[in-house]
């Protein structure tokens, strides 16, 4: 067996382990802590092996399917590879470990079934990477939404409850909309498989154009809702907010779907350079205005912000902007740009919301709420490291935001709306950087009395160590900005590749470039039409 088999086979590990592990623990080791915890790093580990292995095999570029029950696509069910699913497959296998070597420090027993549920939502996000389908898309967005309501409500409370009600409605009219939109996409192209539908979508009837672009309007909507799109944004500050430290952590990566869904229903399956009149360019006129309103939205909330918890909240709200402004170019520079981003924006939030969790515990009934309080213990360290995790944020050099923000501003230098962006970018850029000053004087400098928080022999160590490990994990990106650039390039390329998907998944190319015939006008003169069989006779 070639290491290309052996590769294909492994495709469907990083659905299959997380469910196995999962519900192992909910059947064998329900009320065993410690077991879970064992078996749930074990398992979070072996993921990240396999995901790493994965990226491997389709480093030299080849896109990879394979087909659950051996049905032949678009019929059966498939998850396809590539460096783009991979990429978000290492991304989420190795923030999960982050997460949860920190919440095995007390956060996951303040809860039940933390473990069950953190693998259930690995389970999701997983599957959502890597489905060829956008039903199955749909089923494992609401695997990964039903875990996470369970997170969510994580340690209980009635701020949490209240969040946590929000964040389930929200959900719940954004998995209608998404039924609704695969129903009226699948009544005009006949089929849901993604590369079978970049052929389809291609031949559809000028009278049912109108039916699949809503179809494409609604997919958008509703992909809008899970990056928190403006004006859809309004739940994800309250939820994030809300969540335990970790669970917002790991949430840092469930915004992110929503851009990866843009980039793969729009880029790759209705995506084509060759033509005009795709539905990426149906939706497109509509993400930029969305994205520099995110921005704005998002840094006003970080300069209104009056908790800790809040700024990290809304900073992923304009993360999600400058991500967009880069996905919403529809080019290889841009999305180049937007992956970048993707990993550098998703570690950088995620360390400030476990960052802002060691500043809390530190400062008795006054918590993350930005007023005057006693100095806390480990300052110097944790002042470090929140300063660092403001500097990525904010986009100042020397670690990755600062690269990330300049390849965006890079990706847009011909856009018609260039200076309309790199304005929004900039001013925002300089608000983040007045917010995150104010907030950490108040924290580190404005302080009197005595130092509250555990001491050197009671505090948990660990927290700390995650912590500055995704603060290495950004000054490494930025580092090996280089390299890391030229592998997103590539990745770029391949995912607005869509006769190289379609390749792959059906085994064939035609139909999915309009302007180029399938056969030329000679070979149709040559060719004799086949003979018509007679009707058999009864």
């Amino acid at each position: 067996m070639t290491a290309a088999n052996v590769a294909t086979s492994w495709i469907i590990a990083p659905t299959i382990l997380p469910a196995i592990t999962a519900a192992v623990m909910i059947l064998v080791w329900r009320r065993d802590i410690q077991m879970q915890r064992i078996l749930s790093v074990a398992s979070t580990i072996a993921l990240l092996g396999i995901a790493l292995f994965l990226y491997g095999a389709v480093s030299d570029g080849q896109t990879d399917a394979y087909r659950l029950g051996a049905w032949p696509a678009p019929f059966g069910i498939v998850l396809v590879l590539d460096r783009l699913s991979t990429t978000m497959l290492v991304l989420t296998a190795g923030l999960a470990l982050a997460v949860l070597l920190y919440a095995i420090a007390g956060w996951d027993k303040r809860g039940r079934h933390f473990h069950t549920l953190f693998h259930f939502q690995l389970l999701g996000l997983n599957g959502a990477f890597l489905t060829g389908d956008i039903f199955n898309l749909f089923v494992f967005f609401e695997v990964m939404l039903i875990a996470s309501y369970g997170l969510m409500l994580h340690g209980g409370g009635a701020r949490r409850l209240r969040a946590g009600f929000q964040y389930v409605a929200i959900n719940l009219i954004a998995s209608s909309l998404f039924l609704i939109a695969v129903a009226l996409i699948y009544g005009v192209a006949g089929t849901l498989n993604m590369a079978d539908l970049a052929v389809k979508a291609r031949e559809v009837t000028p009278d049912n154009q109108a039916l699949l672009q809503t179809g494409a309007l609604l997919l958008l909507l509703v992909f809008a809702i899970k990056a928190a799109f403006v004006p859809l944004h309004w739940w994800l500050p309250a939820t994030y907010a809300a969540a335990s430290a970790p669970v917002a952590a790991l949430f840092a990566i469930m915004t992110k779907v929503g851009a990866y869904a843009i980039i793969r229903v729009f880029g790759t399956v209705f995506g084509d350079s060759a033509s005009g009149d795709t539905l990426a360019a149906v939706v497109a006129p509509w993400i930029l205005p969305a994205a520099i309103l995110t921005l704005a939205a998002g840094t006003a909330g970080i300069l209104a912000s009056r908790r800790l918890l809040d700024l990290a909240a809304f900073n992923t709200v304009a993360s999600m902007g400058i991500l967009l402004i880069a996905i919403g170019q529809f080019d290889a520079d841009g999305l180049t740009a937007a992956l970048y981003y993707l990993v550098h924006s998703t570690i950088a939030g995620a360390a400030l919301f476990l960052v802002v969790d060691l500043i809390a515990e530190r400062r008795g009934d006054a918590l993350d709420a930005l007023v005057p309080r006693n100095p806390i213990s480990q300052a110097p360290i944790i002042g470090t490291l929140f300063f660092l995790i403001a500097l990525a944020v904010i986009g100042l050099p020397p670690l990755s935001g600062f690269i990330g923000k300049l390849l965006v501003l890079n990706a847009t230098y011909d856009a018609s709306q260039k200076w309309l962006i790199w304005a929004a970018i900039l001013v925002a850029s300089l608000m983040m950087t007045i917010a995150f000053s104010r907030a950490g004087s108040m924290v580190f400098w404005k302080v009197k009395g005595q130092v509250t928080g555990p001491t050197w022999a009671t505090a948990h160590v660990m927290p700390m160590i995650v912590v500055a490990l995704l603060v290495a994990a950004s000054a490494s990106l930025a580092v090996f900005a280089g390299p890391m650039t030229k592998m997103f390039q590539a990745t770029a390329v391949q995912a607005l590749n869509t006769p190289a998907y379609v390749e792959a998944v059906l085994g064939r190319r035609d139909n999915v470039e309009p302007q180029r015939p399938i056969t030329t006008p000679a070979e149709s003169a040559t060719t004799s039409p086949a003979p018509v069989p007679a009707p058999a006779e009864h």
